[in-house]
């Protein structure tokens, strides 16, 4: 026998009081909206169309059977949703950046004098930076980190292939132009790195536009 909306669905629920014993109202966590209770033989009942809309639910029919279909939860969108990087890591990988800009600036302020690059004050920059490399490894933690440590990596072992070029031409007395580091492509990309790394922690969000391959 098809069950009208004037039946009604007998629920073991806990419900609140409104006001007075008589009164009392039906409430579903999350929602404003309240229903009546009606309350026979020591049993409390609600009316279902009432509570499917209550529920933001809607109601079927299956034989002599009512379904009543709820709407999906999206209670836990925030915690699937892909992590960005974490202060510890930003912290980090900033002072990498930081360190990286002072010997990119120390060897180009060599070149463009024609002071020496020797290998004492170059590897004062690069062991800093291998240092700071280690901590920012350590402070990955999310999906985002441990991307951004991988071009952080990129960019450390550039940088030190461009030192070892100058301090490879000191100690075999080649002459050294002072503009040998115009427009040349690796210290290009060690740049446009530091730039996008620095856009990428003003986000929060990692995006690799390949300028640290």
């Amino acid at each position: 026998m098809r069950v009208t909306s004037l039946l009604f669905l007998c629920l073991s629920v806990f419900v609140l009081m409104h006001s007075a014993q008589q009164n009392r109202t039906f409430t579903v966590a999350g929602h404003s909206a309240e229903i009546p209770v009606t309350e026979m033989g020591g049993r409390s009942y609600v009316e279902i169309e009432a509570l499917a809309r209550l529920a933001n639910g809607s109601l079927g029919f299956r034989g002599n059977q009512i379904v009543l279909t709820l709407p999906p939860s999206n209670a836990n969108t925030s915690t699937t949703a892909a992590p960005g990087f974490t202060k510890e890591f930003l912290r980090a990988g900033i002072e990498q950046m930081s360190v990286i800009r002072e010997w990119r600036s120390a060897l180009i302020s060599a070149v463009q004098r024609g002071f020496p690059i020797t290998d004492d004050w170059m590897k004062s920059f690069s062991d800093r930076a291998q240092h700071n490399l280690r901590l920012v490894s350590l402070a990955a933690s999310t999906e985002s980190d441990k991307n951004a440590f991988q071009l952080l990596t990129n960019e450390f072992n550039n940088m030190k292939q461009l030192s070892d070029r100058f301090l490879d031409a000191n100690k075999s007395r080649t002459y050294t132009r002072s503009d040998a580091l115009e427009n040349d492509p690796l210290d290009r990309r060690i740049l446009n790195c530091g730039h996008a790394f620095a856009a990428m922690a003003a986000t929060g969000q990692f995006l690799d536009d390949g300028s640290c391959r």
